[in-house]
């Protein structure tokens, strides 16, 4: 586990990165990305994926931060990976960017997905000195990966942290991060991880399909055994006063869902699915570059969600792929 020492570097650099983005953080509302899982783009479409990365960096002064939920590459192999880092690299010192690794970023070896917890090409082509310094991170879990991550930011005079956490999160990272949240009670959440709900607007578990259980991390036990999206939500999230929003990806199907639930203290927590990956319905051949723009409104106690493609230059203008959730709590 990473030492809280650490946190004290990891903070300097984040507090020279929050002043670069100074401007977006002076107003009453902020912005961010979601990037879905990009595998599709990372494997056969570079071109488009590229493309998000540049309209990213000319909007740099609009955004925040980015997430990126997972699958990041589709068959965790050193060409893609080169793709994904070039891609990302653009962001550098200019737009931070937290990610999540999906089960098609660890496995044995290309191609195997998630049958063993290896993440050594995610750790060799962002380095955790590296990702630190873009990232905004405060900590990192295990120690000295980017497996597991927790930034923070302050955003429109409030305090935030946001935890990046693995596909299938052990109940050893669950407790890293509640370990950290109590040293923080002031803060807001925002939680990203992969694989979360399921598209018919619930948590992914029960018999849904792609559980992090279905997979070989799923096998283990004690400290090192997975959650899927319903026991993340019983063990971590609705334990957690000011957890506010969960990002995911990994289902197919429709791609897309949202849920709203009352955590223990009666506040609600904003939960979204977007996947625009290959086979996903509407995105068939999963080259289209759509991104999910979230918008925090404090005056207006509103977030509001846009879907947008800077390689077609279009929005998705149907109900679940534009909304807005009103009298939040922020």
């Amino acid at each position: 586990m990473v030492l809280f020492s650490n946190i004290h570097i990891f903070k300097a650099i984040a507090t020279l990165f929050c002043m670069v983005n100074s401007t977006v953080n002076s107003q009453n509302s902020f912005e961010f990305v979601v990037l879905p899982d990009s595998q599709t783009l990372v494997e056969e479409f570079p071109e488009v994926y590229k493309s998000q990365m540049e309209w990213i960096v000319n909007q740099k002064d609009r955004f925040s931060f980015v997430l990126h939920v997972g699958d990041i590459t589709q068959n965790n192999s050193e060409e893609e990976w080169e793709v994904a880092k070039s891609g990302l690299s653009l962001l550098n010192q200019k737009v931070p960017y937290n990610l999540a690794l999906g089960n098609h970023d660890m496995g044995s070896q290309p191609g195997k997905f998630a049958d063993t917890r290896n993440t050594v090409l995610a750790n060799t082509y962002f380095p955790i000195n590296q990702y630190i310094k873009n990232s905004n991170s405060i900590a990192t879990f295990p120690e000295n990966t980017i497996d597991n991550s927790c930034a923070e930011y302050n955003l429109a005079g409030t305090n935030w942290l946001v935890f990046s956490l693995e596909f299938g999160p052990r109940n050893k990272t669950i407790d890293w991060a509640n370990n950290i949240i109590e040293k923080y009670p002031e803060h807001r959440i925002i939680v990203n991880t992969h694989s979360y709900m399921y598209n018919d607007n619930t948590l992914q578990d029960g018999d849904d399909w792609y559980l992090p259980q279905k997979y070989g991390v799923g096998k283990a036990i004690g400290e090192d055994a997975v959650n899927d999206g319903g026991q993340l939500w019983e063990k971590f999230i609705k334990k957690n006063k000011n957890i506010r929003m969960v990002f995911s990806g990994h289902i197919l199907g429709s791609g897309v869902g949202q849920l709203v639930s009352q955590n223990d203290y009666g506040l609600k927590v904003y939960q979204m699915l977007a996947n625009y990956q290959k086979n996903v319905k509407g995105v068939e051949r999963g080259d289209s570059g759509y991104l999910r723009l979230i918008k925090v409104n404090k005056n207006d106690k509103t977030i509001s969600v846009k879907t947008y493609s800077p390689w077609l230059k279009t929005f998705k203008t149907e109900p679940e792929h534009e909304f807005t959730f009103k009298d939040v709590n922020i």
